[in-house]
């Protein structure tokens, strides 16, 4: 009688990966996709552009199915009551987008349309995750809140963690490299724009229970790769943060915060230069 060959290096590789898939997938880590949860929420949203009104109540059951499906595959108990909580959510979520949206094409120049917002801006994009994953970090649904706002991230370079409470409406212009941390606090009508990041001036891990990031009141703007540390750091009412400024300490309302240049100043304003 032959004897079995002895395993081969390879054999031993894929045994130990299916091992740890094993471990994995127990956990809930590899058992969904959020992106497929993300897109039915979408249709739901935004029906024009997934086959009309009418078939709204097939989107809902699907919203339903996956949020069931996602759910189960962490174990969650509680998953009855967050369902149904964010069907009877959806259309608050969406009149707050859409008031995102016309908020964005009344601040870009660029927009044509509210429909190019909404199909075309990766602001806008993040934005509407956000919303939805928040609504589920209220909800204290685990895991899945973060699952949502990565795949934002990897798809349009903006990373707004669901804790973040984010007034309406909101506007991120073009948007790649924004930032928005765990505990900042962002008021109604603040336009940010590529690059901007809200952080923390401490990452230890002691500190994850305290507030960590800035409070941006009402009305401000905040141009390109700005960066606002700091739970104590709060920009006042109508201030405009320039870009590539390193802000630390609170700014009264209305204060213009600017990057001191060596470009000199343009003494005579022209349509092309006004902010």
């Amino acid at each position: 009688m032959s004897q079995r060959p002895p395993p081969s290096r390879d054999d031993q590789r894929l045994r130990r990966l299916g091992e740890l898939q094993e471990g994995l997938s127990s956990s809930g880590v590899l058992a969904f996709d959020p992106a497929t949860f993300f897109d039915a929420v979408r249709a739901v949203l935004f029906p024009q552009f997934r086959g009309g009104r009418r078939l709204v109540s097939a989107h809902l059951r699907l919203v339903h199915a996956r949020a069931e499906e996602m759910a189960a595959a962490i174990n969650d108990d509680s998953r009855a009551e967050w369902t149904d909580a964010l069907i009877d959510a959806l259309p608050e979520i969406a009149a707050g987008l859409y008031e995102d949206a016309r908020f964005t094409l009344t601040q870009d120049p660029a927009a044509a349309s509210l429909d190019e917002v909404i199909i075309a801006y990766p602001g806008f994009a993040a934005i509407t995750t956000y919303r939805l994953a928040h609504f589920l970090h209220l909800h204290q649904v685990p895991l899945l809140p973060r699952a949502l706002t990565e795949h934002a991230h990897a798809r349009t370079g903006i990373d707004i963690h669901p804790g973040a409470e984010i007034g309406v409406p909101f506007c991120i212009d073009h948007g790649t490299g924004v930032v928005i941390g765990e505990t900042a606090v962002i008021g109604r009508r603040v336009v940010i724009y590529q690059g901007v990041t809200l952080g923390a001036v401490s990452v230890r891990k002691s500190a994850a229970d305290t507030k960590r990031h800035p409070t941006i009141e009402d009305d401000v703007v905040i141009y390109a790769s700005a960066t606002v540390l700091g739970g104590r750091t709060v920009i006042g009412r109508g201030s405009i943060i320039g870009g590539n400024t390193w802000v630390t300490r609170s700014v009264p309302a209305g204060s213009y915060v600017v990057r001191r240049s060596d470009v000199p100043a343009i003494k005579e304003a022209s349509d092309e230069y006004v902010i």
